[in-house]
Parts: structure tokens; C-alpha cells; sequence
């Protein structure tokens, strides 16, 4: 079950956009859910996306605030 949380405008896309989503049971029954980044240009199907484990959620978030603060 996918669940989106927040879609935010892709910038210099005329219509692209970024979506974050929960997912339930990404890789079968029993699976563990993870967060889904999926990045779409032209329309509703992302053309890019990724799967991320909640445990991993704190070193990617330390991760992007670094990135943020050097540009």
C-alpha cells in the first residue's frame, strides 16, 4: 500500500515533481515497510525511485542537511 505523504515541485520542471511515500510491504507479505522517494518529470510515474528502511532514515537525513549547508 502506497501512501503519499508530500509532493513537491521539482525545480527548473515545468511539471515535474517529487514525491515521498510510505510503503507497505514493498517486497512481499511480511516485508518491512520503507520510505518511497520517487521523481517524476512528465507526469504521475516516477521515473526515478527510491526505497529507503526507516533505520536508514537518520544517516540520510544528517546526510542531506550536510549537502544543504555547503551550497
Amino acid at each position: 500500500m502506497v501512501n503519499i505523504i508530500k509532493t513537491i515541485p521539482l525545480q527548473e520542471s515545468k511539471s515535474g515533481h517529487i514525491s515521498v511515500a510510505t510503503l507497505s510491504n514493498p517486497y512481499g507479505m511480511g516485508s518491512d515497510d520503507v520510505v518511497s522517494i520517487g521523481v517524476c518529470l512528465k507526469n504521475n510515474t516516477p521515473e526515478w525511485k527510491v526505497h529507503i528502511p526507516y533505520e536508514s532514515l537518520d544517516e540520510l537525513i544528517k546526510t542531506l542537511e550536510q549537502l544543504k549547508n555547503k551550497g
